[in-house]
């Protein structure tokens, strides 16, 4: 890291310096209770599988919000939009190809996931498997690559 983004960095509040590895957890309980609450539809724990779903849907707004907080003061106390990846060569690639896909994603997921929920509330689970098919793996992928960025980012010095 430079100099120069180490010293702005220096300038975010420790408890926004917290941020990124909460947000990871987040990722990784949300991944965690997506499995779970698969695991009861399958097996055709209904109830125990609305409880999962709607807890990894309260999990993953808890880490919007924490994420949009991250990145307001990010900007607002050091002027950096993000943490810069430090990796070279070929791990560059990797780190955005992981990266742009994991954004992409990651837009669609609220909006699926409110049609998903809206139609199980309204009885539509025709509708809502329908949804949930393409969703789950896409909302997973999101959850676990969230895991493997912040870890590339914070942990994983490549070069």
């Amino acid at each position: 890291m430079t100099p120069e983004i180490a010293e702005k960095l220096a300038r975010l509040p420790e408890w926004a310096a917290w941020l990124p590895t909460i947000n990871a957890v987040l990722n990784g309980l949300a991944g965690v209770l997506l499995a779970v609450g698969l695991y009861f539809q399958r097996t055709g724990r209904i109830e125990s599988h609305k409880r999962a779903m709607l807890s990894a849907l309260a999990v993953s707004a808890v880490f919007l919000a924490c994420y949009l907080l991250y990145h307001a003061v990010l900007t607002g106390s050091t002027g950096l939009r993000g943490r810069p990846f430090e990796g070279e060569g070929v791990w560059r690639w990797i780190y955005f190809t992981i990266l742009i896909t994991h954004v992409v994603l990651a837009a669609v997921v609220p909006v699926g996931a409110v049609v998903a929920v809206w139609r199980a509330m309204k009885g539509r689970f025709d509708k809502h498997v329908a949804v949930t098919r393409w969703l789950w793996p896409v909302w997973m992928y999101v959850s676990v690559t969230g895991v493997v960025i912040y870890g590339m980012l914070y942990h994983w010095p490549a070069g």
